[in-house]
């Protein structure tokens, strides 16, 4: 990779925590933190994501996007297109995205997106807020396969390619692929991004149970996101629901 700060760690707990601290330390815009392993990798909405030695890359890289507090919902959606554009490229395979940050092949999850931002009220007048974007990919199988709970949703790249896989390899052009969307997006092309996004968007038109954060479930079919990038559901007495946080699950198994 070029000249970039570059932090690397046997194992941590989150390289997405330890990328915060080091953006609100100073770190500049650039910096990846990479990890071997974490013992408390996670997803959205606090989600444990298994992140075992030698099984996937791990990494997260500090950002200061020049973007208005509103916009920073879209740079999930800038990075999951990122990393799918990374991995078309290196593997020759075709993720899709479930909306806003799972990665999927065959229906199920080999990678994911996590983006967090430093408290808004630390923000200096002028300046850019802190983003980290944090990634997860599978890149094989734990030895002996998947847990029974994980298996009939989860899966690693390995499976879906005869190249030979390296982790530097994938973190250099992730990384690369990731800068490029979130200029774009910076440049005010979001519209674009949309379009590239859905082409690759894993749900559309498929059943969702959407459980909000006040713990209703919504059952509807997804319309993919809108022009602001926030998923649309219709539910079966076709009323339109906007979903802008809480949990989403495919009904029944997503066809293969």
């Amino acid at each position: 990779m070029d000249t970039r700060n570059i932090i690397r760690l046997d194992v941590t707990e989150s390289t997405n925590s330890v990328a915060l601290e080091a953006g609100q330390q100073g770190a500049p815009p650039g910096t990846v933190i990479v990890a071997a392993a974490q013992t408390g990798g996670r997803g959205r909405l606090n989600r444990f994501w298994l992140s075992l030695p030698g099984m996937g890359l791990y990494f997260s890289i500090i950002q200061r996007p020049r973007l208005a507090l509103e916009q920073l919902p879209k740079v999930t959606l800038a990075a999951g297109l990122a990393v799918c554009k990374a991995v078309e490229k290196e593997y020759a395979v075709l993720p899709r995205i479930k909306w806003p940050n799972d990665l999927l092949l065959d229906g199920r999850k080999f990678g994911g997106i996590l983006s967090e931002t430093g408290s808004i009220y630390d923000i200096p007048a002028g300046k850019p807020p802190l983003v980290v974007i944090g990634v997860g990919v599978n890149l094989f199988q734990p030895a002996g396969g998947f847990s029974a709970e994980l298996k009939e949703r989860a899966t690693a790249l390995s499976l879906y390619t005869n190249k030979k896989i390296s982790s530097e390899m994938l973190l250099e052009a992730c990384v690369l692929t990731i800068e490029e969307e979130l200029q774009r997006l910076e440049n005010g092309e979001f519209p674009a991004i949309l379009r590239e996004w859905k082409v690759r968007d894993g749900i559309r038109d498929k059943m969702l149970t959407w459980v909000t954060p006040k713990g209703q479930k919504v059952t509807g079919v997804s319309l993919g996101p809108d022009a602001d990038g926030i998923l649309r559901i219709r539910d079966r007495a076709g009323t339109m629901h906007i979903v802008l946080s809480g949990d989403i699950d495919l009904v029944g198994k997503i066809p293969r």
